[in-house]
């Protein structure tokens, strides 16, 4: 069975030295139930809301199975919410595979995927990575995570179930949208 482990929210805002000056990328995992929004889960935000945040990238979800898989890769732990700054960290289901128009019910929510993660130069930085070709490395993986847009809004816990709804067939996957020279694709 799917399973919603952690549900996260921005910690603090911390400075970076690109554009915007700052990044809600630390996010940490709350208790208890959690509003969600059309723009998102109630106590989050989103620093750089040109290239983040949205109706169509509200949440961000993560596997636990890719954050153990890249654990291994850097030889550290890949806690919920704090690195990667997903919304959502899930377990038992495939979130890069996703269907662009997929529906997912969590808790009273009905989410729609809509888009991979692309990830940026500020990621890089959070990561300590932003020399080593972080970018294209973690594109290059293909387990990029999935944004979704609110379908309807409700309340999310972890410990909730995630049941997928509606998976349309001829939709690409979502690390397909993102697949490219080299990278990861159906």
């Amino acid at each position: 069975m799917a399973t919603l482990l952690s549900v996260c929210v921005v910690h603090q805002l911390l400075p970076d030295p690109g554009t915007v000056g700052t990044t809600a990328i630390d996010k940490r995992p709350v208790d208890g139930p959690v509003k969600v929004g059309r723009f998102g889960l109630y106590a989050d935000v989103q620093a750089d809301r040109k290239h983040h945040g949205g109706e169509r990238q509200a949440v961000y979800a993560y596997a636990q199975e890719d954050a153990d898989w890249w654990a291994a890769q850097l030889g550290r732990e890949i806690p919920a919410g704090r690195l990667f700054g997903e919304n959502l960290r899930t377990q038992g289901i495939e979130v890069s595979d996703a269907r662009v128009g997929e529906q997912w019910r969590i808790g009273s929510v009905l989410l729609e995927a809509t888009a991979p993660r692309n990830p940026c130069m500020t990621f890089a930085r959070h990561m300590g990575l932003e020399n080593d070709g972080w970018v294209k490395r973690f594109a290059d993986a293909g387990r990029l995570g999935t944004y979704f847009r609110v379908l309807k809004t409700g309340t999310i816990r972890a410990g909730d179930a995630i049941e997928r709804v509606h998976v349309p067939a001829d939709a690409p996957t979502v690390r397909a949208a993102l697949a490219g020279p080299g990278r990861a694709a159906d």
